[in-house]
């Protein structure tokens, strides 16, 4: 496992009733999931890099997917949600005149979390949409808890006259959408680009505000 002092490492720090070869099976296994996927993984490699016998790890797992859950349920419920839900919280908390100004806010907090985080965040945004069980557990402590605030920040917005008149929840969506679209190619599919991380955030809130936000132009021509 990398030095990167990630949500994984955390959990390991609070579990104490994995054995030792169970705490090296975990590991082999998040790391060889984060950089080959689930489905492209067998339990033989990842008992190989364990350095166990293969019927060790079904002696503690009954399937390669209890393996696998085993070590996202738990980070997920114990860790993810109430990091992602205090960060997320200091950012929808905060006071800003601009939409704008809370995109940029928004975009560069999360921007910090995937640096720290790049190992959770890949088996996250692999294996979540194949299986129902983590889509239910990431809608659960984190989705829900997260559009709820976005939804009352958007209405904020509009009241004052910032937002054009379409369903809270749509501009949510398309708010959402774009900067986890900007931070997915930047740190999962195209990490060694000659990236301008300014430049592109700035493009990525132009983008968003020009799509549904009252005279954003006009306020940038006017400065």
């Amino acid at each position: 496992m990398t030095e990167e002092k990630n949500i994984f490492k955390q959990l390991f720090d609070q579990e104490e009733t994995l054995t030792e070869k169970q705490q090296k099976i975990v590991e082999a296994a998040i790391e060889m999931f984060a950089e080959k996927g689930y489905a492209s993984t067998s339990t033989s490699q990842i008992a190989k890099k364990a350095g166990v016998a293969e019927g060790t790890i079904f002696r503690h797992y009954k399937t390669k997917k209890d393996l696998l859950l085993s070590i996202v349920s738990p980070t997920m419920a114990k860790l993810i949600a109430p990091f992602v839900i205090r960060d997320i919280n200091k950012v929808l908390d905060a006071k800003y005149d601009r939409y704008e100004d809370f995109l940029k806010a928004m975009i560069l907090n999360r921007q910090e979390f995937l640096k720290e985080n790049m190992t959770a965040f890949k088996i996250l945004i692999q294996e979540i949409p194949f299986h129902p069980e983590l889509k239910e557990q990431f809608k659960e402590h984190i989705a829900e808890k997260v559009i709820e605030k976005f939804v009352r920040l958007v209405d904020h917005y509009k009241e004052k006259g910032q937002i054009i008149d379409l369903p809270s929840p749509t501009v949510v969506r398309f708010s959402a959408t774009s900067i986890f679209g900007l931070l997915l190619v930047r740190y999962l599919f195209l990490p060694e680009a000659d990236w301008d991380d300014e430049k592109e955030i700035d493009m990525t809130v132009r983008m968003i505000v020009n799509g549904i936000g009252k005279g954003y132009m006009c306020r940038k021509d006017s400065k």
